[in-house]
């Protein structure tokens, strides 16, 4: 698999049996068992991924927040020690560089977590606006990243730690007491929408942090899971996977990112997503739910009942917890109204499906 990477982990995922696939420039484990056990157990009990291939860049100095607030579409002022924040970093073409996440450490320094396959870019793009003399630190490559998901991930975690667990609140994080080792990054975050945690170590830790966290898990259930089940319990949610429902053509508002996209400050772009906002757009990301038998993928054709294509899937899959077919994609903004019959092209076939609101489950 030439040039790839290996996370800190990876002679674990091995001797776990993992199937393992290159993504993002790392060799990362797809599966475990199967894509649909490793996706119940989330939606459940409690599951366990390696994330490590996320980048994190630190952002410090009395500029930190005024360099973040020029680069993200999402209002970072708002922030407080300990408070998490999703956002995008819009381009100056209408679409999305990257979304991520920022977290506040203090007044001057705060973390950004992005996607794998964007680290170089996102740096470039971020350092390219740095006018505002911030220091920026690359630390992707010195720690690891679990994400530590489902009903009973607050049990596993607190067995690990003397903090309250249970009192943290959704997009918050701590520097907390974790497996003996201090100051390790914990987070009320993670893209299943299950619940849970994820947990930030040094890379020298990440074994020990790994097999405390199955130690603790084992009367709960805990698994190991794959990419596999991480695209579907994300997808089940209507949560946006950059590289498929979002890249550099998508506008956030397109997207229903709006959420996201606040006009109460001046950034990168501002200017045209507030009259696009003002003034609607053409088409919206909407979901689908299959009415007849058929797995949408994406890319496949939207069309109406006259067989004109109307639009384009950007994921779809089984739903595991449905039993039906479900996809995002973007559609006319005619056809985008909840309860709309469509056509997928699936093959030389077109099945029936309905526009319906996110989240699918």
């Amino acid at each position: 698999m030439g040039n790839l990477k290996r996370t800190a982990l990876y002679n674990k995922h091995i001797a776990m049996g993992a199937k393992v696939i290159p993504f993002a420039g790392y060799e990362m484990p797809v599966r475990y068992s199967s894509d649909i056990e490793e996706h119940r157990a989330v939606r459940e009990d409690v599951g366990v991924f390696d994330v490590s291939h996320m980048g994190e860049f630190l952002i410090e100095g009395e500029q930190a927040l005024n360099l973040i607030q020029y680069v993200i579409s999402n209002d970072a002022s708002v922030l407080v020690p300990g408070k998490v924040l999703y956002a995008c970093l819009p381009n100056e073409q209408g679409g999305i560089v990257d979304d991520l996440l920022v977290y506040k450490i203090n007044d001057h320094k705060y973390l950004l977590v992005v996607n794998a396959s964007n680290i170089d870019k996102d740096w470039d793009w971020i350092s390219s606006h740095n006018s505002f003399g911030a220091k920026m630190t690359n630390v992707s490559d010195d720690f690891s990243l679990f994400a530590v998901q489902g009903p009973k991930a607050i049990d596993v975690i607190q067995k690990l730690t003397t903090e309250d667990v249970a009192q943290m609140e959704y997009y918050t994080f701590k520097e907390v007491a974790l497996c003996g080792i201090d100051n390790v990054f914990l987070s009320a975050t993670g893209y299943t929408g299950s619940g849970g945690f994820e947990v930030m170590v040094l890379n020298d830790q990440a074994e020990l942090v790994w097999d405390q966290l199955f130690e603790a898990g084992a009367a709960f259930g805990i698994q190991p899971i794959g990419l596999g089940a991480r695209d579907t319990l994300r997808l089940e949610k209507g949560y946006c996977l950059y590289g498929n429902d979002i890249n550099d053509t998508t506008s956030p508002i397109e997207a229903g990112l709006g959420w996201v996209t606040k006009f109460t400050k001046e950034f990168i772009n501002s200017k045209a997503l507030l009259a696009q906002k003002e003034h609607g757009v053409t088409k919206k990301l909407v979901g689908f739910k299959m009415i007849e038998k058929g797995i949408p993928r994406a890319h496949y054709e939207v069309l109406n009942s006259d067989g004109t294509v109307i639009g384009e899937l950007t994921s779809g899959t089984i739903s595991p917890t449905l039993g039906v077919g479900i996809a995002m994609g973007y559609l006319d903004i005619d056809y985008a109204k909840k309860g709309t019959e469509v056509f997928i092209g699936v093959r030389k076939r077109r099945l029936k499906a309905e526009v319906v609101k996110f989240p699918f489950v």
